[in-house]
């Protein structure tokens, strides 16, 4: 039976691994095998190569034939050595302790050259990552740099703008405080002109009492002399000194109606006067009035306008969402 140390291939599609393995010619690549010597795996730098050398050794010398892929393998590994060396001490050319000086010389050689090609190429790679490090930070710069260029461009494109729009806000706002301070005017206007009438009201209400006062003052004074008099000529009648004494209460019970029904009339005549002073002065109020109402109805008519102006934007908003929503029902 003809047996051949060959690779076994396993592993996921493009990152192949492979097995070293002893198996009868007749048998699949990936099939059934003797023996498995090791792993093979390509997709390091350097590959990796684990083998039992002393296996592999006993194999070929028992007569197993590497394939191509599996000699350069095992030759890198010196198996392929020991066995011409092994050879050699079977013949008697060499001895075995000169075979195994000149195995482990060489073995030496090659961990040497090995270590020196690994380093070459940790080397390689910490250059490439710096240059690759490198031209990203230039990238990014010159990216910041074009972001810079182009904020202060837009700046300077949107500085009249925003000047232009201050300029209006400043004038909308006068305007806005011009309107305002109009009906205000007119609100203070016609404040002054209701206190000024209140004020003349008081007065005429403060003019007619001293005047009251005074005729009260001067029947009370008029009064104790018609005593006096009664009492002299009812000295000389002592027979009807009861009869005085009752007239006398009675002189005293009907002058103090008397002064009630002056005081009464007196009132009703400062009333009087009163209301006819408000009567006169009315027609002064109310042709003061029209410019008033004037300035009332210009601020109703515009809040009529504004009012209308919002009542027509809401209708076109919810027209504009009804025709969005048809048309998203149609698409649907």
């Amino acid at each position: 039976m003809a047996v051949k140390i060959r690779l076994a291939r396993r592993g996921r599609k493009k990152l192949a691994l492979y097995d070293v393995v002893v198996s009868d010619v007749r048998s699949p690549r990936d099939g059934r095998y003797i023996e498995k010597l090791g792993i093979f795996n390509p997709n390091t730098d350097p590959v990796t190569v684990d083998i039992d050398d002393d296996k592999a050794l006993d194999w070929i010398m028992k007569g197993a034939q590497p394939t191509d892929s599996a000699r350069t393998i095992l030759s890198k590994r010196g198996i392929m050595l020991r066995k011409h060396l092994q050879i050699g001490v079977q013949k008697g050319a060499i001895t075995q302790e000169e075979a195994d000086k000149r195995f482990q010389a060489w073995l030496k050689e090659r961990e040497g050259k090995n270590q020196a090609n690994f380093d070459q190429i940790t080397k390689k790679q910490e250059a490439e990552k710096k240059t690759r490090l490198e031209a990203e930070r230039k990238v990014k710069e010159a990216r910041a740099e074009e972001l810079s260029k182009r904020a202060a461009a837009l700046a300077q494109e949107a500085a009249p703008k925003v000047e232009a729009e201050t300029a209006e806000e400043g004038e909308g706002t006068v305007e806005e405080t011009v309107v305002e301070a109009q009906p205000e005017s007119t609100e203070q206007k016609t404040e002054d002109t209701a206190e000024a009438v209140k004020e003349e009201a008081t007065e005429t209400d403060a003019v007619p009492a001293p005047e009251a006062e005074t005729e009260t003052k001067s029947e009370v004074e008029s009064k104790p002399e018609d005593k006096a008099a009664a009492e002299e000529e009812s000295e000389p009648e002592a027979t009807v000194v009861e009869e005085a004494k009752t007239e006398e209460k009675k002189e005293e019970e009907n002058p103090v109606a008397e002064e009630a029904k002056t005081e009464e009339a007196g009132i009703e005549e400062v009333k009087v006067e009163e209301a006819e002073k408000v009567e006169d002065k009315a027609p002064e109020v109310k042709e003061d009035s029209p410019a008033e109402d004037e300035a009332a109805e210009e601020k109703a008519e515009k809040e009529e306008i504004k009012a209308s102006e919002k009542a027509e934007d809401k209708e076109s908003e919810d027209e504009e969402k009804k025709s969005e929503d048809e048309s998203k029902a149609d698409k649907k």
